[in-house]
């Protein structure tokens, strides 16, 4: 720029120039800011100055002012809530398996929802019956909660919001104690997926590009169940005592049954009882029984054993694996 001579010299001054960095990065109107950065569909603007003196004074102009929209970034996260495998048994239904869906990315976004159950690295698969979204209270409720139906009602979150998923399976009744199946949910945007940096052009937020990120917008995580099973096995066997002081089965010898009951596995059984008939030839032996040594009545009344003419029965319960019960009763030869 060329200004009037000052002392009879013509003097030239230079306005330094503006960098598109600058323009970019100076003075941004505030914006909401969010995990993933400032909400898609913002608009950052700012204009630069500029003040020199030309000899007239110190004198101040601005630059165009340059407005950028922000694009959508694409990021979700799938997290299983449970703290470890879910204990299940042979045969259940309804196998409840609890995951954390989280919109990472800057604008409000669609997931679509699939699970995975033969993926491998486990004892079985699960077979996966129903998707609920959490109405919010993050405990399931399939009377509050809502089934979910891939395509009609796929979760909507706005930047860093979340939303419990629930996964129902039923567990095949041939798995063994000690069996793992592992299910996985994937939740993908519905804008797009790919490659991290991957652009959908006009397709984010506000009108701006859509922009995969570091997840490749389609999260992923696995829970597990481990089935917790036991078995019951029953082992009987008896010792003959004659009238002589001997061993031999003859008429007046008394018998004494012993029946041992072991539960294995890591899981436990209920309703546990032990019946057996008295055998043909012999009477029984009036309140004879017992339980883990201690007496039992013949009446069906506070104690486990009870006796009815026929047999003896004695009712055990609840009994967890690597536990057993033993059972005796005495008859008479007739």
């Amino acid at each position: 720029m060329m200004n009037a001579p000052v002392g009879g010299v013509v003097h030239h001054y230079r306005i330094p120039a503006i960098s598109t960095f600058a323009l970019a990065c100076a003075l941004a109107l505030p914006a909401q800011a969010y995990a993933a950065g400032t909400r898609a569909g913002s608009t950052i603007s700012n204009t630069a100055s500029a003040s020199f003196d030309n000899g007239a004074g110190t004198q101040t102009i601005d630059s165009n002012k340059v407005d950028l929209r922000v694009d959508e970034l694409l990021d979700v996260t799938v997290d299983s809530s449970d703290p470890a495998d879910v204990a299940t048994t042979p045969g259940a239904t309804g196998q409840l398996l609890t995951f954390s869906l989280t919109n990472n990315g800057n604008g409000q976004e669609g997931f679509a929802l699939s699970t995975v159950a033969n993926g491998g690295g486990d004892n079985f698969d699960p077979t996966v019956t129903q998707v609920y979204l959490d109405n919010g209270d993050g405990v399931f409720d399939a009377g509050t909660d809502t089934l979910y139906t891939a395509g009609a009602n796929d979760p909507v979150l706005d930047p860093d919001q979340s939303r419990t998923i629930f996964i129902l399976s039923t567990i095949a009744g041939s798995v063994a104690d000690g069996d793992r199946g592992i299910v996985s949910l994937i939740a993908a945007s519905k804008t797009g997926t790919g490659a991290p940096g991957t652009s959908f052009a006009g397709a984010g937020e506000g009108g701006g590009d859509a922009i995969v990120g570091s997840t490749g917008a389609d999260g992923q995580d696995a829970g597990a169940y481990a089935v917790s099973a036991a078995t019951v096995s029953l082992v009987k066997s008896a010792v003959v005592a004659d009238p002589f002081g001997g061993s031999e089965p003859v008429p007046g010898a008394t018998i004494t049954y012993t029946i041992v009951a072991t539960v294995a596995g890591s899981g436990s059984v209920n309703g546990l009882a032990i019946t057996d008939n008295v055998p043909a030839d012999t009477s029984y032996v009036a309140n004879s029984a017992t339980l883990g040594g201690a007496a039992l009545t013949d009446a069906a009344d506070g104690d486990a054993g009870s006796y009815d003419g026929t047999r003896i029965s004695v009712a055990l319960g609840t009994i967890a694996g690597g536990q057993t019960r033993t059972v005796t009763f005495q008859t008479k030869i007739d």
